[in-house]
């Protein structure tokens, strides 16, 4: 009878284990579309993104192979990648393969790559040679820096924010000598938002909390990850102060390879943007 009862219990967590890792292979491609005026597409620029977060490649179901399939036929102006690519040094060489993918999807603008807290675990030796792996593979990094590009004519500032949860984020250093343009935020955590009253952004990508992933019956372990998730903004298109921003599910997993009410995700972002500038725009 015992052991009967031992059967009972077991093979059904066997099974929910079973079907939360197979989860981590069911990859959501989701596409955000962003009009900030109202006005028809034909009076703005079209900015096509693919947003990559949270790779843990520890703990990813994805091969790189899988990965160019998904993305190879998307019309794509930039790669941004917001931070936790990996946590141990030894996974560095596993990386490539996935930079050798963005590369040959070949955004018109280029890829730019964030840190994230899962990054910042490596020693100072290491974490080196993780930015010179993905800037030897034409991945732009930004730490409290910003670039600029002009798409059509018009003028996109992409601010790169540096982790806010290991408290590395400067904000007046990542808007140091930003001229007028279009705002694009990348950051890891996407608390920063709280803090960005006085710093003008259009529009934030960010990652940080896989969607939960374990949402069983609400991700109770992201209380200590700030005020967002008691805000219940955990993941997808969000607004705070008038102000939009997107949280990704992230791409790979930590701690145990499994989901529970969360996917995998890869996101595009097509961003209509004004077509006469804020640096043009008549008062």
């Amino acid at each position: 009878m015992n052991l009967l009862l031992i059967f009972l219990v077991i093979i059904p967590i066997i099974i929910g284990f079973y079907k939360a890792y197979k989860n981590t292979q069911s990859i959501a491609m989701n596409h955000i579309t962003l009009n900030h005026d109202g006005s028809s597409q034909t009076n703005t620029t079209q900015l096509n993104i693919l947003h990559i977060s949270d790779m843990h490649l520890e703990h990813i179901s994805i091969s790189p192979e899988q990965l160019y399939e998904k993305l190879k036929n998307e019309s794509i102006d930039i790669i941004a990648l917001t931070g936790d690519f990996l946590d141990r040094k030894r996974t560095i060489p596993k990386l490539i393969p996935y930079l050798k993918v963005f590369q040959k999807l070949k955004p018109v603008h280029g890829t730019y790559a964030i840190f994230g807290n899962h990054d910042y675990v490596l020693n100072e030796e290491n974490f080196k040679k993780l930015k010179e792996t993905l800037e030897n593979y034409d991945c732009y990094t930004m730490q409290n820096e910003n670039a600029s590009i002009h798409v059509n004519g018009e003028k996109v500032n992409i601010i790169g924010i540096d982790d806010f949860s290991t408290g590395r984020s400067q904000f007046e250093k990542s808007y140091d000598g930003l001229a007028d343009g279009y705002n694009l935020v990348l950051t890891h955590d996407p608390n920063a938002v709280l803090h960005m009253k006085d710093f003008d952004f259009d529009y934030l990508l960010s990652g940080h909390f896989h969607g939960g992933q374990i949402l069983y019956p609400k991700a109770y372990h992201l209380a200590k990850m700030g005020k967002l998730p008691k805000m219940n903004m955990i993941k997808g298109l969000q607004s705070y102060q008038e102000k939009s921003f997107y949280i990704s599910e992230g791409l790979g997993q930590t701690g145990v390879n499994i989901r529970i009410g969360s996917r995998p995700e890869v996101t595009f972002h097509r961003i209509s943007i004004p077509a006469v500038s804020k640096a043009n725009a008549v008062s």
